[in-house]
């Protein structure tokens, strides 16, 4: 790829997928459901899953195929490359493309816990790597995404990894340490939210509620918080307060919330969760680098 690649050069870019899990098809359906690009520029490979690919292929019209040769060409021939194995076969996946990668490719990794570093050692040379983190809901193009660049990526192609996961979400570029934080912010931070409400869902069955009014309220309820801060651009804390009468319902739930150390608790949760970020890519990159 040439530094001169802009956004309206996209389409004309041949994108390549090696690993055809959920969160590449979650991408693939934001370019194309975006018409960054069309299917028969993208290209989706795995190791042995024949029917995951013609699936694919059904859906969304993009070039597979388990042919060996074929393969090869088409990660040869790929302007964008995205790493997207599952993290246990990252190591033996990158020794097996680093003979037929070339310079002039632009690589975005989507390998939870495999640093830049590690993954142009793995490849043998530098080369221009876009690091990502993003979050399950990318599947709904609802995702939140961290990007970190290695030195070589150009200012054109972080326009491009930039275009392609906005595509599936919002995008924050951070420093490559603070991926970490990234996925105990939001790389993890759906699932707290699931949490939440499973036990809003209970409560509201516990009381009397049935299933089906437990649920759709808990729904609607988090939906419509998110969206409120997301539009009036209000400070949560400042829209809770709104919401709190003195003495009133509100209070005497977010006394007992208090008093069970929710906010500490949440606190903790994304720390540790970074932390253990950290860990697993300590893990991966002793484990491929042997």
């Amino acid at each position: 790829m040439q530094p001169t690649t802009t956004l309206a050069t996209l389409g004309s870019l041949s994108l390549c997928f090696y690993g055809a899990g959920s969160m590449a098809e979650a991408i693939v359906r934001g370019l194309i459901g975006q018409e960054l690009t069309k299917p028969s520029q993208i290209s989706m490979l795995n190791r042995q899953n024949v029917d995951r690919l013609q699936e694919l292929t059904s859906r969304y019209g993009v070039e597979t195929s388990s042919d060996e040769t074929a393969k090869l060409a088409m990660i040869q021939s790929a302007d964008v490359l995205f790493l997207a194995p599952k993290p246990k076969d990252a190591a033996a996946a990158l020794e097996q493309l680093r003979p037929l990668l070339s310079p002039n490719q632009l690589i975005v990794s989507v390998i939870a816990g495999l640093s830049i570093r590690t993954i142009e050692q793995l490849l043998g040379q530098p080369m221009a790597v876009v690091r990502t983190m993003p979050n399950t809901s990318s599947t709904i193009g609802l995702g939140a995404t961290g990007i970190s660049y290695s030195n070589s990526v150009t200012a054109d192609q972080r326009l491009l990894a930039e275009a392609m996961f906005q595509a599936v979400g919002l995008t924050s570029v951070v420093e490559e340490p603070l991926l970490d934080v990234v996925t105990g912010v939001s790389g993890s931070g759906p699932a707290y939210v699931y949490y939440l409400m499973e036990a809003m869902i209970k409560a509201g069955q516990e009381l009397g509620l049935n299933a089906d009014a437990a649920r759709e309220l808990t729904v609607q309820t988090v939906l419509g918080a998110a969206q409120m801060v997301k539009e009036t651009g209000e400070q949560p804390a400042d829209l809770r307060r709104k919401v709190t009468s003195p003495n009133g319902t509100t209070q005497a739930a977010l006394e007992t919330l208090d008093a069970h150390h929710f906010a500490t608790g949440v606190e903790r949760a994304v720390a540790r969760a970074a932390e253990r970020a950290g860990e697993l890519g300590a893990d991966i990159e002793r484990s491929a680098l042997k």
